[in-house]
């Protein structure tokens, strides 16, 4: 604890002199060498990138199955340690960290075998073994946002890269959009499961993740349309029916959240999620002008600003309105081109930026939501 919050506070009135030697007390009988600590982890690192410097150094002089029985060994072992630890209720942070490194572990195991036996091919294909193999144990073992992160994160990477690897395919409606909007089937099984399971940290991770791939879909959409007109070119029957699949997606997601929680905060999510389908409906007609394409990307975001209201979700309530004002700054620009072509045009558009700023800073301060405890965010 720093002396100096506790005279700050002290001062301030909110402790008296009594509580402040009992913090400091207590900080002195119970506090951690963070300075030794410190030290023991910059010689951890050490020794760690020196072991793998000299493994690097020799690689090519490793025999092959050598390398590749220490990797499977070292798999075995963080498979028996998760073995050992599931019944360790006591230590869900520890058994987090293993699986996570279990993962891990498994993960690089594919890109070894590849380079071990110089095989090639799509990195879609190792990604998708991975989900096969390793996705099930950390959908029944995972504790928190690192296991629910790396999850989403291959899933994502795996389906988006066999999209545009098979978009030249037959069935691409099938090929593309079906794979990627399988990410948002997160959202509503993390709703399902979050009260159900004594896991309610990790569904509620993946349940977030789930709804941020659906917003950001909508919201990436939403720029594309003010670029690109969807119903012009040989393969706008194919992005019709993809739009038509995700939006289907993301309605039987708002559906299935809102019946999963009737609380005002999933409410609020399926509302969002709901509303996110919508827009990806009107981009197509709507697609090819650039203000259609911004209001289309402004309304989905204050439907996110209301929504967090209703919610009571102040971190994103906050971004919203950040978000509002950056959309705002950019279609400035994007209604004048030549607002930079002289110096008047550069103070007007430094003024409109600080006015915009300065605005989207008093809302934020002003009409943001209390702190939510974590179990009542989104």
């Amino acid at each position: 604890m720093s002396e100096r919050k506790l005279r700050a506070w002290q001062a301030a009135g909110v402790i008296d002199a009594d509580t402040a030697q009992r913090i400091r007390a207590w900080e002195a009988d119970n506090g951690r060498p963070l300075v030794l600590w410190a030290v023991i982890g910059i010689a951890v690192l050490s020794i760690a990138l020196g072991l793998i410097s000299v493994v690097a150094a020799n690689w090519d002089d490793i025999p092959v199955l050598v390398r590749l029985g220490a990797h499977f060994a070292l798999l075995a072992a963080a498979a028996f340690a998760l073995w050992y630890l599931a019944h360790d209720a006591d230590r869900p942070w520890r058994e987090e960290a293993l699986l996570f490194v279990f993962g891990a572990l498994g993960l690089t195991f594919f890109g070894h075998l590849g380079q071990a036996y110089q095989t090639t091919s799509p990195l879609w294909q190792p990604l998708s073994a991975w989900l096969v193999l390793f996705g099930p144990l950390v959908l029944l073992r995972g504790q928190g946002a690192p296991t629910a992160l790396a999850l989403m994160g291959v899933l994502v990477v795996a389906v988006w890269n066999y999209a545009v690897w098979s978009r030249s395919g037959p069935m691409e409606v099938l090929r593309f959009a079906l794979p990627t909007a399988l990410p948002l089937v997160f959202a509503p099984l993390g709703a399902v499961l979050r009260y159900s399971s004594r896991r309610t940290w990790f569904w509620q991770r993946l349940e977030e993740l789930g709804f941020a791939y659906g917003l950001g879909g909508a919201s990436l959409l939403a720029i594309i349309a003010g670029f690109e007109r969807f119903s012009r070119g040989g393969d706008s029957p194919q992005m019709l029916q993809a739009i038509l699949l995700w939006a289907l997606a993301g309605l039987v997601a708002a559906a299935v959240t809102w019946r999963a929680r009737p609380d005002p905060s999933g409410r609020a999510a399926a509302t969002v999620l709901a509303g996110s389908a919508v827009i990806l409906l009107l981009t197509w007609p709507l697609s090819g002008n650039q203000v259609i394409g911004a209001l289309l990307f402004m309304a989905l975001w204050a439907l996110v600003g209301w929504m967090a209201l209703k919610g009571q979700w102040r971190g994103v309530f906050q971004l919203a309105v950040a978000v509002l004002a950056l959309r705002l700054i950019v279609l400035s620009f994007e209604l004048d081109d030549d607002l930079l072509t002289s110096g008047f045009g550069l103070i007007g558009a430094g003024l409109l930026i600080l006015a915009i700023a300065w605005g989207a800073r008093w809302v934020a301060r002003t009409y943001a939501p209390a702190k939510a405890m974590p179990e009542d965010a989104p």
